[in-house]
């Protein structure tokens, strides 16, 4: 008899699964709350588990979606997630910005450099340390090369001044932007942001290279240092002496 109920559980269990699947394959997330949501991608982990339950721990303990995705591995392993759930957890975010970066697709386009904030946020989607981009354009600013080129802690990251030249120099490139994030604050440049980035323009000055704008991307906002009458005057269009 025991025997018996088990497997009828486990019938039900795998209709529901099965059930699930077929509604986000006919409507896509626009019914699920985020619970099912964390359930159903959690399939793919625990092929073998109701994850329903482990959805609701998530968010109980993290609080939202984008917190458990964002949570700090250390964190997700103390809840008692195997590190094959957790990898699938953590790949969200990279998926998510690969795939807005790729959707882009600005290596063909030519950039336009009033908009840098738009080219610059879908490359910080999901980063909970400072990390910092470098772009380099033509002279009729086509992308030449945009990458990372330093990921430092939660609230700080170095700007590598003579790397930023060479590569500047090697690519050939007429024009240098930067752009980094503030995970955990607001995107306004702290003094040695201010600092940091008038020291980069004047390298970058000396070799014919202006550097057209310091992007900072926080949670909710973005600043073009460039733009900004409180910053950009003094930094990018002449000097602060």
């Amino acid at each position: 008899m025991k025997r018996g109920v088990k497997m009828s559980d486990k019938n039900v269990h795998k209709g529901h699964r099965q059930r699930v699947r077929e509604l986000y394959l006919k409507d896509g997330l626009d019914n699920f709350n985020n619970h099912q949501i964390l359930e159903l991608l959690l399939f793919y982990a625990l092929p073998q588990k109701d994850t329903n339950p482990l959805a609701h721990k998530l968010l109980d303990e993290f609080g939202s979606i984008s917190a458990v995705f964002d949570a700090p591995i250390s964190q997700l392993r103390r809840v008692g997630l195997t590190d094959n759930t957790i990898s699938l957890l953590k790949l969200i975010p990279d998926l998510s910005r690969v795939y807005n970066m790729d959707k882009t697709d600005y290596n063909s386009k030519y950039i336009d450099i009033s908009k840098l904030c738009e080219y610059f946020r879908p490359k910080f989607i999901g980063r909970v340390d400072e990390v910092l981009y470098v772009l380099l354009l033509d002279k009729k600013y086509k992308e030449l090369y945009c990458g990372l080129i330093s990921k430092g802690s939660i609230n700080t990251t170095d700007v590598p001044i003579m790397k930023i030249l060479e590569m500047a120099v090697s690519y050939k490139a007429s024009f240098v932007a930067i752009a980094h994030n503030h995970p955990t604050g607001i995107a306004l440049p702290s003094p040695d942001d201010i600092k940091t980035t008038k020291m980069l323009y004047d390298a970058l000055k000396l070799i014919n290279r202006p550097l057209i704008d310091h992007i900072i991307v926080s949670e909710d906002d973005e600043i073009s240092l460039a733009l900004s009458s409180c910053y950009g005057k003094g930094i990018f269009f002449g000097d602060t002496e």
